[in-house]
């Protein structure tokens, strides 16, 4: 990814976000010679959380960015580059010295994205990887092992740290949604499920990093408008089991699961729920909805959560809620219920998400920035995070060379009139767009514009 060269660790120090209370919660030691503490039961209670400064300079150089450049942010390991450190940016090591100086000694969390299995999101064109279908090789050597021995390093292992890792973003609810015969299924993945590399690279991630005594894993496991129907829930639940479980993984090694990693569904939709019905008619018949089990994350997530518990995951495993983007704040915000005319008018005219469909997934018009991070806000749920950093694209909006293995994706592209994961409908998406991962201006500010809770 493009990010500007950081700044002075100094700077940042105190404004790495306390999340949560400190008592009652066992600490870290400080200094790097002496052990870690015995990892805890929500890593994000009663800790900072780790500001990047390369991402932290960039929201503070636009306009009204420094409202939030204090805010903590995910950390991309998208290419075997990225751990060295690319154009500038900081690689692994750079951001573990400097979240130790954040720290000053008290347990500090710093979350990264590992995300470069091999056919990486083999229905996203715009995320396209730099490994082929068959390298799950050169992911376990080159990648994953990588990591793990700088994770390793006592200096970083046994100190105040730690280290949040969200596996592999939309892996293996592919597996489930875009395979064998579906109107949504991609020849990609289909050879990723044949081939079982999904499930390897995951599984081998989860315990190669699980087995690092201050680490700790959650699975990506979508969002409730890809996975919250029937067809679609234990099936995932089912593949991520089989996932923390391949390659020598055990459930134990899985902390916890994140949901809506990059996307934009709403936290939690007070204008209607699944139980609502107009004039005789359920909400989940609404075009909105169309028959799925939830209509925003928090519900899916804590039930979600219950369900890897029922299919053999410890009881005390967490959730995580990316909120990055999607407050939906701004004009358009309705401030009530919609008119009950009809189950859709009703829907419409309610609901807080503003996408033209739930589908929709790429750099979306209208979007804001969501609840900020925040610790153990609701039951099952480990924290609302940013774990995609505001501002980041999602993908280019026309094809542009590139050396990083990224295709070009329509959904990213404004014009574009959909495809069966949409149902059709237009993608939503802004203009002019870099390539995911680089920064893009006029996507930061409107999310600024519309945030909600307003900034």
């Amino acid at each position: 990814m493009s990010r500007r060269i950081r700044m002075a660790g100094t700077l940042l120090a105190a404004s790495a976000l306390t999340m949560g209370a400190l008592t009652g919660v066992a600490s870290a030691q400080g200094d790097s010679g002496r052990a870690a503490a015995a990892k805890v039961d929500n890593p994000y209670t009663g800790a900072k959380v780790y500001v990047n400064p390369d991402w932290s300079a960039k929201a503070a150089a636009e306009p009204g960015g420094s409202k939030i450049s204090n805010q903590p942010t995910g950390i991309w390991l998208d290419r075997i580059a990225t751990i060295n450190g690319t154009g500038g940016a900081m690689g692994l090591r750079a951001h573990l010295d400097e979240a130790l100086k954040q720290s000053g000694g008290s347990p500090t969390v710093v979350q990264l994205v590992i995300y470069d299995l091999p056919g990486r999101d083999c229905s996203a064109l715009a995320s396209n990887g730099e490994l082929g279908p068959t390298e799950i090789d050169k992911y376990k050597t080159q990648f994953i092992d990588p990591i793990a021995a700088i994770l390793s390093e006592s200096k970083y292992a046994n100190s105040s740290l730690r280290i949040v890792n969200t596996i592999e973003v939309d892996s293996l609810p592919n597996l489930v949604t875009n395979t064998g015969g579906k109107p949504t299924a991609t020849p990609q993945c289909d050879t990723m499920k044949a081939n079982g590399n999904y499930v390897k690279g995951v599984g081998y991630a989860l315990n190669k990093l699980g087995s690092i005594g201050n680490v700790y894993n959650y699975v990506d496991a979508g969002h409730h408008g890809w996975i919250g129907w029937d067809d679609n829930f234990n099936p995932t639940a089912q593949v991520i089991k089989q996932a923390a479980t391949a390659e020598g993984s055990t459930v134990d090694k899985v902390a916890g699961i994140i949901v809506n990693t990059a996307n934009y569904s709403a936290l939690k939709e007070n204008n209607f729920t699944v139980n609502d019905s107009v004039n005789g008619t359920t909400v989940r018949q609404s075009k909105w909805v169309d028959w799925n089990r939830y209509v925003d994350e928090l519900s899916y997530a804590q039930a979600f959560r219950q369900e890897l518990v029922n299919v053999g995951f410890p009881s005390n495993i967490g959730a995580l809620i990316d909120t990055s983007r999607n407050g939906w704040g701004g004009s358009a915000r309705p401030s009530g219920p919609g008119a009950k005319t009809d189950v859709d008018t009703y829907v419409n005219g309610g609901r807080y998400d503003r996408r033209i469909h739930v589908g929709n997934w790429c750099n979306q018009s209208g979007a804001g920035l969501g609840e900020r991070p925040k610790a153990a806000p609701a039951a099952g749920i480990d924290a609302y995070v940013w774990m995609k950093p505001p501002g980041e694209s999602d993908g280019a909006s026309s094809q542009v060379p590139n050396d990083e293995g990224k295709g070009f994706d329509r959904m990213c592209d404004p014009t574009y009139t959909g495809n069966p994961r949409n149902n059709n409908n237009m993608s939503g998406a802004l203009p002019n767009a870099p390539l995911s991962g680089h920064w893009f201006s006029a996507q930061f500010q409107e999310l600024l514009k519309n945030a909600y809770p307003a900034l």
